[in-house]
């Protein structure tokens, strides 16, 4: 399909690569916010619809699973359409019911609301990582990505303080109707402004593979990806989920500083070490190609021996600190998952690539908090959230392990520089 060209694109400047990183940055914090927010009002919510620990969590797990699905699907689609339409209808979607989350009046109506705006954020992330690839070449790409991917955990970070702020004094369906709201004001900005390059668009249609699905399927690294993806996005998520509901039991402390200590510390550690990851990994890769992977086993690691301290931190303050170490290792790991996996897998099909990581990893997010609760009623929340470490080295092991079929995926010549 040929693109068409808008005014936008028409008189765009040199800088204009870097303003699309700019308003998908934008965009990226809205959704992680949106997505995140609930587990800052977990316990209002979990008092006043009358929930059990599994049933709270599998509210967060539907959420992910459904995201799973839809952003494999919509991964396609950003394929074939124009990536800032695809990403604007979802953002205008997601926004819309967001809000109508605060209008949910038990478990079910909740349950199936959040499962909408879970469709609407699938849409994001597959289009929203190719637009900037196609804007940017190899030399920025690296940089864009890493900036990009920082919104995320801005959003997390700020979407859960601030929701918990404000549940604090209008209670927990406010923040869902004011972040909706911000949503669509983003919208407007995002219509005017954003566009694809119709040039690299085409080029990119005329050379992609009939079946990327299979091509994906044919390299043995990407699949290992696929599965170190789920097992550290299934660790990550279990603590994200539960932590802030930990300290509001815990220390008996309000949702706001609750927020603070078990939500801020985890998304600070991530916006700060994110591009650390991503340098981290440039320079490694100038000593080895699989320097990229490295990064990843590195990160990893750190992220499973610094989260053993939960058990037995006493206060929010020293929560707080053991969160944000152990989330600064993962934040090195996610600052390089994505030019990794694009590492092994050759240019035309890195959209689908990502989409396919990105289902599996979310269908990991939504196993963890559901196995957490379980685990929690009988041993304790700090030995259930601890727990999840394993799930970090035996990524590690598998990272390790496969070391040799990385090294002939980044050397074949199917991939390439690109």
């Amino acid at each position: 399909m040929t693109a068409i060209a808008s005014p936008v694109r028409a008189t765009t400047s040199a800088s204009y690569p870097w303003l699309v990183v700019a308003l998908l940055w934008l965009c990226a914090t809205l959704n992680s916010a949106d997505r995140s927010m609930l587990v800052a009002v977990m316990p209002q919510i979990r008092d006043e619809l009358h929930l059990s620990a599994t049933r709270l969590a599998l509210i967060t797990s539907v959420f992910f699973w459904v995201y799973a699905g839809a952003a494999f699907l919509t991964s396609l689609l950003g394929d074939r359409i124009r990536r800032s339409k695809v990403i604007l209808g979802g953002l205008i979607f997601w926004s819309m019911t967001t809000g109508l989350v605060s209008f949910s009046s038990g478990f079910a109506m909740l349950v199936g609301v959040r499962a909408l705006v879970a469709v609407g954020e699938a849409t994001y992330y597959p289009s929203a990582t190719a637009l900037i690839s196609d804007w940017h070449p190899a030399v920025t790409r690296g940089r864009a990505l890493s900036i990009h991917q920082t919104g995320v955990f801005a959003g997390a970070g700020l979407g859960s303080l601030v929701a918990g702020l404000i549940a604090d004094h209008l209670g927990w369906r406010a923040p869902f109707l004011i972040f909706g709201a911000a949503g669509l004001m983003v919208a407007v900005l995002l219509w005017r402004l954003l566009g694809d390059p119709p040039s690299r668009s085409q080029a990119a249609a005329e050379t992609a593979p009939p079946q990327p699905l299979r091509t994906v399927f044919n390299i043995p690294a990407a699949l290992m990806l696929c599965g170190v993806f789920f097992l550290a996005n299934a660790a990550s998520n279990g603590v994200t989920v539960w932590a802030p509901t930990f300290v509001h039991d815990k220390l008996g402390i309000n949702l706001a500083r609750s927020a603070l200590w078990g939500s801020a510390t985890i998304n600070l550690a991530g916006f700060l070490f994110v591009p650390l990851g991503g340098v981290l990994a440039d320079v490694l890769v100038k000593r080895t190609r699989i320097g990229r992977f490295h990064t990843l086993t590195i990160g990893l690691t750190l992220a499973a021996v610094l989260l053993l301290p939960l058990l037995v931190a006493k206060t929010g303050l020293t929560v707080g600190l053991v969160l944000l170490a152990s989330s600064a290792g993962k934040g090195l790991f996610d600052g390089c998952i994505y030019a990794a996996m694009h590492d092994v897998v050759p240019a035309p099909a890195r959209a689908t690539a990502v989409g396919l990581m990105t289902m599996t990893g979310f269908i990991g997010a939504g196993l963890a908090p559901l196995f957490i609760a379980k685990l929690g009623e009988i041993m304790g929340m700090g030995v259930a959230m601890t727990s999840v470490a394993g799930l970090y080295l035996a990524a590690v092991a598998v990272l390790l392990a496969s070391q040799g079929l990385t090294r002939r995926a980044i050397l074949s010549p199917a991939v390439g520089v690109a």
